[in-house]
């Protein structure tokens, strides 16, 4: 039997190492979903219940293999449905690949029913962004998208007219020029090193600062070892954007944890203390974080040279692979007395002191802060972890440690909700063996809720934790600290997660005292198969900040002055966080 069009995609991804495709059907992939079909023994298809979820499964997949994933949708509607997800990949430049339908060739642009041009929709959000024009078409564009979304580092989309995905070989019209089987199945290793000038000029800075901080992103991830020797060399901490998170062990001499707004006080300290700078694979955003501009030279290793400069005035730019250029320029440091270092390791201690006790507490309502302190303890050395955005972001990112060979992501740049269950969806099926924790506001995952479906019809073994306030947390807390505002449109209409997991297939759990926190996470943890704990929590628990800005506090204070509900309660928490020079 002749092979068709969507014969010869699939089969090259399978080329390509493709393992997991996930998606969604419909009428304007059915050619292409046959070739699926006909190819499940070597391409397992992941059905979703929605295209969005497709997309963040994709990046997910992504993000813990280090390969590309790969996402399907129909034409028109369902296409579209993969934007969000896929910003995602674009803002935290990871390589997926999404594949969609068209309407019929011929019927392009008459207004045919789901006639949109998605070749032009995703314009923006793509690298690679091309139309398949037949069978001898198909080899190269797959080649060339996958190419593309490695070497860019970024989106690659191929939308494929319905009609010609059943297109068969012997019927294609290959022009002379096209020579067959003269595209390759294979993507260029980035890991060349600068001139040996420039690591020289880089040790040169390096060596005469006396207070040296380390700042790691995602770029180092595959670096621990070559950022430890460098933080032991210069005597200085290592600073974690929160996409960094598992460059270091979190209880590691060397780090002082995240920054910013989700970030410790002894990083902000190191920061605003230092004289230089070394940041290493991170385009993390919130410039009023980092040195002032003159306060500390800065020597920055990144991979693309566009992004050099971005956040923060550079004295000298290596480009390239961090772990190849740290192995270039270690030799070239001094030894420095540790003196810059030390003194953060003792901010450390009190922070870690501080983060216990409130991780600790007896409280009802249950604070969200023990929900993941305890959730921490519990984690295997090897656990995938995905959060959501709000503030659950916070109190995962302060309080589930990382350890041993723990991966931990979220949405980076794009911080969009609803991204935390589909990565342990694309977590789960790259790691069949692994414990898969998804932590996840109310909000975020009543978002796409239906994945817990998805979970179970695959058995997949991840364990869902929602914290749930019945509120929009982190907006709520924006209206008030940041626009000092009282909060408005916030409130949420509960949910019983638990009954719902239930409907689902899944495991249920209810947890709402902090004394049975470890038992009920321990059961969730060990259940063979999918659960959902819904941790019952106060919603009037604000994530403050590692440091109050004077700002801040003014905002805050006119928010509850101006009429915030439950100001007297907010009022009583801040104090119990021993904080009242908020108010």
């Amino acid at each position: 039997m002749a092979k068709t069009t969507s014969d010869l995609i699939v089969e090259r991804l399978i080329d390509w190492g493709v393992d997991t495709i996930f998606g969604l059907p419909g009428d304007g992939v059915d050619g292409f979903f046959e070739a699926l079909r006909t190819h499940q023994d070597k391409l397992r298809f992941v059905q979703v219940r929605h295209e969005e979820a497709a997309a963040f499964a994709a990046v997910g997949y992504a993000k813990y293999t280090g390969r590309i994933g790969v996402c399907v949708a129909t034409s028109g509607p369902g296409g579209i449905h993969l934007l969000n997800g896929l910003y995602d990949a674009k803002c935290d430049l990871q390589p997926v690949l999404a594949i969609t339908g068209h309407t019929f060739h011929d019927l392009i642009g008459m207004s045919y029913q789901q006639d949109v041009d998605l070749d032009k929709v995703f314009m923006d959000v793509a690298v690679f962004n091309e139309r398949l024009m037949g069978p001898a078409h198909a080899e190269n564009l797959v080649d060339m998208a996958i190419r593309a979304a490695y070497g860019r580092r970024g989106v690659a989309h191929i939308t494929i007219p319905k009609d010609m995905q059943e297109w068969k070989v012997s019927d294609e019209q290959r022009s002379k020029a096209n020579v067959p089987m003269h595209s390759a199945d294979l993507a260029a290793p980035l890991a060349f090193r600068p001139a040996t000038a420039l690591l020289e000029q880089a040790a040169e800075i390096i060596n005469k600062g006396s207070k040296v901080t380390v700042f790691v992103g995602r770029g180092a991830l595959h670096a621990r070892e070559e950022v430890e020797q460098l933080a032991e060399l210069v005597g200085g901490p290592v600073v974690k954007a929160l996409l960094g998170k598992g460059v270091l062990p979190d209880q590691s001499p060397y780090t002082t944890g995240g920054i910013g707004l989700l970030g410790t006080a002894p990083s902000v300290d190191a920061m605003n203390e230092c004289d230089t700078l070394i940041m290493i694979g991170t385009s993390f955003p919130y410039m009023e974080f980092l040195p002032k501009p003159g306060q500390a030279k800065c020597v920055q290793i990144e991979l693309d040279p566009t992004r050099v400069g971005l956040r923060h005035p550079v004295d000298v730019a290596l480009t390239g692979d961090s772990k190849t250029i740290l192995q270039a320029l270690l030799p070239m440091l001094k030894k420095k007395d540790g003196k810059f270092l030390k003194k953060a390791q003792e901010r450390m201690k009190d922070w870690n002191e501080l983060l216990t006790d409130r991780g600790t507490r007896t409280d009802m309502p249950m604070k969200p802060q023990v929900v993941t302190h305890t959730l921490s303890r519990l984690l295997n050395d090897d656990a995938i972890v995905s959060a959501d955005s709000g503030t659950i972001a916070t109190w995962t990112a302060r309080y589930v440690q990382m350890r041993g060979n723990m991966q931990f992501s979220l949405s980076g740049m794009l911080a969009t909700m609803a991204n935390g269950l589909p990565y342990s969806i694309g977590a789960a099926a790259a790691y069949p063996g692994r414990q898969v924790v998804c932590v996840v506001g109310d909000g975020g995952l009543s978002m796409l809720m239906a994945e817990i479906a998805t979970l179970v019809k695959y058995n997949l073994n991840v364990t869902v934790i929602v914290v749930k306030n019945n509120v929009l947390g982190q907006i709520k807390w924006e209206q008030i600290v940041l626009e000092g505002n009282p909060e408005f449109g916030v409130e949420l209409h509960p949910i019983d997660f638990a009954k719902v997991a239930e409907a689902c297939g899944a495991r249920g759990f209810t947890l709402e005292r902090a004394e049975d926190a470890e038992a009920v996470l321990r059961e969730a943890l060990a259940h063979p198969g999918p659960s959902v704990v819904q941790a019952v929590v106060d919603p009037n628990e604000p994530p403050m900040p590692g440091k109050v800005t004077t700002d801040q506090a003014l905002h805050f204070a006119k928010a509850l002055l101006r009429g915030q509900k439950d100001a007297s309660k907010i009022i009583k928490t801040l104090a119990e966080d021993q904080i009242r020079e908020v108010v």
